[in-house]
């Protein structure tokens, strides 16, 4: 990993949600292309401290940050460790998320704000306290933001998942035209059925899920999903901004 022909030899990347399923896979795709990447995940600690130390088993560079996104106070000592240790980062991926299902007239205002918080709020405050590292670089950046396919589907019982969603793909788009004199892309991308292992507060799979339909006859795999990260934050990505990835297999097209 310390070959100095990786494409993102010298790069430092934040990864938020990144103990499990797409985040840490996009966490171990960065390091492996020989980004320096710091772990985020709010409390399972030993689940980002096995992603690191995967990450420095193969010879990467890696550190645990964790903490809550939706608290304001937690950004800015991410990115306070960050810069204290690595100089500050050049690729922030918003990959946190919560997953809830329960439908519009049996949901609380404070469920529906616990999931504004984690996946949009978050967003917002990792960008308020880390693009001013990339700024300040002067090398550009790259900004990806996790949304999914549910907000352009509809789908039930994730009415506050879907809102947050949309929600990040109108700030990645704004800040697209905001942030391009800095040369820093900004992006969504947006995850069909990926076969992950779901937490219980996910609550059981949706009845349809194995009759989705899509084309290709399969779920994705989250290494197709960190694929994707890696070509908007890499330097074949440059030229990509302001968009929504979709990777479904067919299942939504744009």
């Amino acid at each position: 990993m310390a070959s100095s022909s990786l494409p993102l030899q010298g790069r430092v990347a934040l990864v938020t949600g990144a103990g499990r399923n797409i985040g840490r896979a996009i966490a171990l795709t960065l390091a492996r292309d020989g980004a320096t990447v710091l772990v985020n995940g709010r409390a399972d600690a030993a689940a980002v401290d096995s992603v690191v130390a995967e990450i420095e088993a193969a010879g990467g560079k890696a550190a645990a940050a964790m903490g809550d996104v939706s608290d304001p106070a937690v950004a800015p000592r991410l990115a306070e460790q960050a810069a204290r240790a690595f100089g500050g980062v050049d690729i922030l991926v918003s990959n946190a998320g919560l997953r809830r299902q329960t439908s519009f007239l049996d949901m609380s205002f404070g469920e529906w704000r616990e999931i504004m918080a984690v996946a949009l709020d978050g967003a917002f405050l990792l960008g308020k306290a880390f693009v001013p590292q990339m700024v300040a670089k002067g090398q550009g950046g790259a900004f990806v933001a996790m949304s999914g396919i549910s907000t352009h589907v509809g789908t039930p019982n994730r009415c506050h998942v879907s809102a947050s969603k949309s929600g990040l793909e109108g700030l990645m788009r704004a800040l697209a035209v905001e942030l391009a004199p800095h040369r820093i892309t900004c992006n969504a991308v947006a995850p069909g059925a990926i076969d992950t292992a779901r937490g219980a507060a996910a609550g059981p799979a949706p009845a349809n899920r194995v009759n989705r339909p899509i084309p290709l006859k399969r779920f994705g795999a989250v290494d197709e999903i960190a694929a994707m990260v890696r070509l908007l934050v890499g330097p074949e990505g440059t030229f990509i901004t302001g968009q929504t990835i979709h990777v479904n297999g067919g299942e939504f097209l744009t």
